[in-house]
């Protein structure tokens, strides 16, 4: 194995990391800074904090984010099984229904068990 066909990922990754080092060096010694205590006080909603930093979240709050997410990725299956459609034919079509029940049936399970209400 010749190690010399690696030089230009080298160089890419030298330049790279060069040119981003540079421009960050720029933007930091030619940018304004001029920071007052609003900049610097570490809450952007405009007033102190008023409870304790490490207060317990509702686990309702985790659930709705986990099922988002999986049925965000389920739909993301939507598109290229779209875009493919004419390709996989009657098989495909009869695959994705199947799927799509599933997700259906998923979605109406936890509906009924109030895991999408939020109180």
């Amino acid at each position: 194995m010749n190690l010399g066909t690696y030089y230009p990922v080298l160089l890419f990754l030298l330049v790279g990391g060069g040119l981003g080092v540079a421009l960050i060096g720029v933007g930091k010694f030619l940018g304004p800074n001029n920071p007052d205590s609003e900049k610097l006080s570490p809450y952007e909603c405009g007033f102190e904090a008023f409870e304790d930093a490490r207060m317990k979240f509702d686990v309702r709050y985790y659930l709705i984010a986990i099922l988002f997410i999986l049925f965000d990725l389920e739909t993301a299956f939507l598109f290229p099984w779209g875009a493919s459609l004419r390709d996989i034919g009657w098989t495909g079509f009869l695959s994705m229904m199947g799927f799509l029940l599933e997700l259906l049936v998923g979605f109406v399970f936890l509906w009924k068990r109030g895991a999408l209400d939020w109180e």
